[in-house]
C-alpha cells in the first residue's frame, strides 16, 4: 500500500523523511489551493499588508507556473520543500504566508482534501454499480433460481430478488460514505501545531475558501486525533464493501462448478480461455473481482494496523493521502462491468430448483394454511417425503401423490389434507416465489415496488453527489477570482 505521509513535525538530520514519504492523491495541487487560500485571508485580516500579500500571491502563481512548464510531476506537498521556491520568487517576505500555519495542520488540511475527493469519486463509482444491478435486476423479476444457506440449496428466489438484496447492501455502503464525508469535509487549516497562534487567524474564512463545511474546532483533535478517526471512517465503510462484494463473486463463483452452469461471464474481457485446455472457459473477471475485494480489505486493515498502538504526534498516521482510492475504485469499476456481461439461462436456473427438494417448506405451510396441521407436524412429513424421494432417486416431482399420501398416514393416521392438484401446486417453484405474502419477499410486485424504491435512492445519491462537486467547483472558482484579483493589485 502506497501510503505518503508528513514528514515528521522536525527536520531530522541525516534521515531525509521527505524521501521516504513523498505525497499521494492530488496533494501537491491541494497545497497551492492551501496556500491561496491563507494568503487571501491574510491580506483580508490585515496580518500581512496588502502589497506584500500581492507580492507573495504573485510567487505563488509563479511557482505554480514554474513547476508547469518543467515538465516534470510533483511529488511532495512538504512545505519545507516549497517554501525556498517562493521564496526565490518573492524575497524573504514570502515566509509570512506561513503566518499562523504548521506543517501539522496543512498535512491535515491536505489529508482531509485528499478523503473527500476519494469519497466523492468512490460514491460516483458505487452509484454507476447499484445503476447497472438494477438494470439487470428489472430484466430478470420472473427468473426463479436457487437460493443456498450452508452452500446449500435452500429455498427458490428471483434473480432481481437475490440482486436487489446486493444493490441494498451498495446503498447502504453509498449511504456509509456519504456520512463520511460529512464529518470529513471540515476544516483543520488554523490549528497550527495544536494549540493555535498567537496570529487572529480566520479559521471559518478559511474553511469557506477551501469548500470544507465548517471546522474541526479543537486544535489537538484537529491535527492528532481526528485525522486517525477520518481515515478509519473511511477504511471501515471500503472493509464492508470488499467483503460484501467478494461474497457476491463467490456466488457467482461457485456456479462455475457445474458443467452447466445457470449463468456465464459474456467472452471477451471478462472471461478467459485456457492456454493448454481448449473447452475451458474461465470467468477471469469474478475471479478479478474476489481478489480485488480481498486486497482491498487488506489495505484498509493497513490503515487501522498503522493507527493502532501509536501515540499522538507522531508521523506514523498522518498521511496525505490516507486512504488511497485507485483500489477501491478497480473493484467497483470491475463490479459494474460484471454485471454489464452476466447472460442468466432461465431455463438452467429453474431445472436447479426442480432437481433438488427446496420447495417442500411450502408443504409444511400448504397443510397449516389449507387444514390447520401443525407446523411442525408438517414440517416432520415433508422431511420423510425428502427422504423418500432422494432415496428413490426421484425429484419431488417425480414423487406419487399414492406414496405422499401413504407417507402422511404413516407419520399421522390420518388422511392427506391436500389433493393430488392442490400437492402439486404446492410444491412448485413458481407457486412458492411468486404466492410470497411479506414485505420484501420475491413476488413481482413486491420486487418491482422494491426495484422502483433503489432506483429512486440511486438518483438522490447521484444528486447528492452533484451538489456536493459543485459546491466544490463554486468554492474553488471563488478562491481562484479572489487570489488573482490580489496577486493583479
Amino acid at each position: 500500500m502506497n501510503h505518503t505521509t508528513t514528514p515528521a513535525p522536525e527536520h531530522g538530520g541525516a534521515l531525509d523523511i521527505n524521501e521516504a514519504f513523498r505525497s499521494g492523491g492530488r496533494s501537491p495541487e491541494f497545497l497551492d489551493q492551501i496556500n491561496k487560500a491563507c494568503i487571501v485571508m491574510l491580506a483580508e485580516g490585515r496580518i500581512v499588508p496588502r502589497d506584500t500579500a500581492a507580492r507573495i500571491a504573485r510567487g505563488i502563481a509563479t511557482v505554480i507556473e514554474q513547476a508547469r512548464a518543467s515538465g516534470v510531476p510533483r511529488r511532495s506537498a512538504d512545505y519545507l520543500d516549497y517554501e525556498p521556491r517562493l521564496i526565490a520568487a518573492v524575497g524573504a517576505d514570502a515566509s509570512r504566508l506561513h503566518s499562523g500555519r504548521s506543517r501539522q495542520d496543512i498535512a491535515s488540511t491536505i489529508a482531509r482534501m485528499n478523503l473527500r475527493d476519494g469519497l466523492l469519486q468512490e460514491i460516483e463509482a458505487l452509484i454507476a454499480a447499484r445503476d447497472k444491478t438494477l438494470a439487470l435486476a428489472t430484466q430478470h423479476t420472473e427468473t426463479i433460481i436457487p437460493a443456498y444457506t450452508h452452500g446449500v440449496q435452500a429455498q427458490p428466489t428471483t434473480f432481481a430478488h437475490y440482486l436487489h438484496a446486493l444493490a441494498a447492501a451498495l446503498a447502504r455502503e453509498t449511504q456509509r460514505l456519504r456520512e463520511a464525508y460529512q464529518r470529513i469535509n471540515r476544516n483543520p487549516l488554523g490549528a497550527a501545531a495544536l494549540a493555535t497562534s498567537s496570529f487572529p487567524i480566520d479559521r471559518n474564512r478559511l474553511a469557506v475558501l477551501l469548500g470544507f463545511e465548517g471546522l474541526l474546532e479543537n486544535a489537538y483533535d484537529a491535527n492528532h486525533l481526528a485525522p486517525v478517526d477520518s481515515a478509519l471512517d473511511v477504511a471501515s465503510a471500503l472493509s464492508i464493501a470488499a467483503v460484501q462484494i467478494g461474497q457476491f463473486a463467490q456466488d457467482l463463483h461457485t456456479q462455475y462448478a457445474d458443467p452447466m452452469p445457470w449463468f456465464l461471464l459474456a467472452t471477451g474481457e471478462l472471461t478467459g480461455v485456457s492456454s493448454i485446455m481448449p473447452q475451458k472457459r474461465n470467468p477471469a473477471a469474478l475471479e478479478q473481482l474476489r481478489a480485488q475485494s480481498s486486497i482491498l480489505l487488506g489495505e484498509m486493515q493497513t490503515v487501522f494496523l498503522i493507527s493502532h498502538n501509536n501515540r499522538t504526534g507522531m508521523f506514523d498516521y498522518r498521511m496525505y493521502d490516507p486512504v488511497p482510492c485507485a483500489r477501491a475504485l478497480q473493484v467497483f469499476k470491475l463490479l459494474r462491468q460484471v454485471m454489464g456481461g452476466l447472460a442468466v439461462n432461465k431455463a438452467r436456473a429453474l431445472a436447479e430448483v426442480r432437481a433438488d427438494y427446496s420447495t417442500t417448506t411450502e408443504i409444511a405451510d400448504a397443510l397449516m394454511q389449507k387444514a390447520d396441521v401443525p407446523f411442525r407436524i408438517g414440517h416432520h412429513f415433508a422431511s420423510k417425503l425428502t427422504d423418500y424421494g432422494r432415496g428413490n432417486q426421484l425429484k419431488i416431482n417425480d414423487i406419487p401423490y399414492a406414496e405422499a399420501a401413504r407417507i402422511y398416514r404413516e407419520q399421522t393416521q390420518q388422511a392427506l389434507p391436500l389433493s393430488e392438484e392442490e400437492f402439486r401446486e404446492v410444491i412448485s417453484a413458481e407457486y412458492m416465489v411468486f404466492g410470497r405474502k411479506g414485505i420484501g419477499g420475491p413476488q413481482i410486485d413486491e420486487v418491482n415496488r422494491m426495484l422502483g424504491e433503489a432506483r429512486a435512492g440511486v438518483a438522490a445519491d447521484a444528486a447528492w453527489l452533484t451538489g456536493a462537486q459543485e459546491h466544490l467547483s463554486r468554492s474553488a472558482t471563488a478562491l481562484e477570482q479572489l487570489f488573482l484579483a490580489l496577486a493583479n493589485k
